[in-house]
């Protein structure tokens, strides 16, 4: 038997935590998305400098503390800060103090096994969770004292791993029977239904969140994925040496040709600096479900609907 949601994600108001995304996620959408009741998060290198970061979760706190002061009847999902844990990343040591002077309830880390992520994290009684594309990610993460793992399968925005949830899923199932978030194209109630079906317990949402009226994405990144199919999303490790899945037609407003590009090179990833490519717009594959650019607020309540519509109509009563 899968283990519960833990106590810290226990009054979520839908399973989904909102993945962090680089260059859009900012404190405004995940102010929206946990007084919604979802986890909000936003990677640290998105505050610049790095003075930012402790201004852009004094923010998120303070509007937090206001929306619970005003609503004292309703959940406030707890947010979440995504720290790269990689050598490209010299803000880490920096950033990693700040996320814990604020106490950041959950941290999510990417890239590396984040052994002095944890310890830091855990002294203060945060959670940390962990990014992980392929099985041998997974025990490497687990065995550094992570609290869930985030399976990031094939169809995911942005970086990505290349395994079907039927597949990685239930081998990481047989080993570990802690919190498993599950990441790829899930842009429904439908979606987050079937990822605690295959035995995840949250699903987690980003692309779905690009074409929010709070996102930081450029108006022209938000309509083209409402615009977008899954035939119009690439996956290439070009412009970061990671894997990912990117918008063909922002790569063609780039001059590049999507159909040949040529291999990128993981020595080039430097997650610190905003990329020539800050115009290559990341997107997963589930961009054909998304029709309208909406308040978050709104995004939520319909994936609450969509939930429940799908629990009547497959769940035995």
């Amino acid at each position: 038997m899968m283990t519960k949601i833990p106590a810290q994600l226990q009054t979520l108001a839908l399973p989904v935590i909102a993945s962090p995304m680089f260059l859009v996620s900012n404190p405004a959408l995940v102010i929206a998305q946990c007084c919604a009741g979802i986890v909000g998060s936003f990677p640290a290198l998105n505050a610049r400098p790095q003075e930012a970061l402790d201004v852009w979760l004094t923010e998120i706190e303070s509007g937090l503390a206001l929306f619970r002061a005003a609503h004292p009847d309703r959940a406030i999902a707890p947010y979440a800060v995504n720290l790269i844990v990689h050598q490209s990343n010299p803000r880490l040591t920096d950033d990693l103090e700040t996320c814990v002077r604020h106490r950041v309830p959950v941290v999510i880390t990417s890239l590396h096994a984040p052994d002095a992520v944890v310890d830091s994290v855990h002294a203060y009684g945060g959670m940390v969770l962990h990014d992980v594309t392929t099985v041998r990610h997974a025990k490497k993460a687990l065995a550094a004292g992570v609290d869930g793992l985030i399976l990031v399968c094939a169809g995911a925005g942005g970086h990505a791993g290349a395994l079907s949830p039927f597949a990685l899923v239930p081998e990481v199932r047989a080993f570990y029977d802690g919190l498993l978030v599950l990441a790829g194209a899930i842009t429904s109630g439908a979606g987050i239904l079937a990822a605690q079906t295959l035995g995840c317990q949250l699903a987690y949402m980003g692309t779905r969140f690009i074409a929010s009226e709070e996102a930081a994405a450029l108006p022209e990144h938000k309509q083209m994925i409402v615009t977008s199919t899954a035939a119009d999303i690439l996956y290439t490790p070009y412009f970061s040496g990671v894997s990912g899945n990117y918008l063909k037609p922002s790569i063609r407003a780039a001059g590049l040709d999507p159909d040949n590009l040529p291999d990128g090179d993981a020595a080039d990833m430097n997650f610190a600096k905003p990329k020539k490519w800050k115009d290559i717009w990341g997107c997963g594959q589930g961009a054909g479900n998304i029709h309208a650019v909406l308040p978050a607020t709104e995004i939520v309540a319909r994936l609450k609907c969509e939930y429940e519509d799908a629990k009547r109509q497959f769940l035995p009563h």
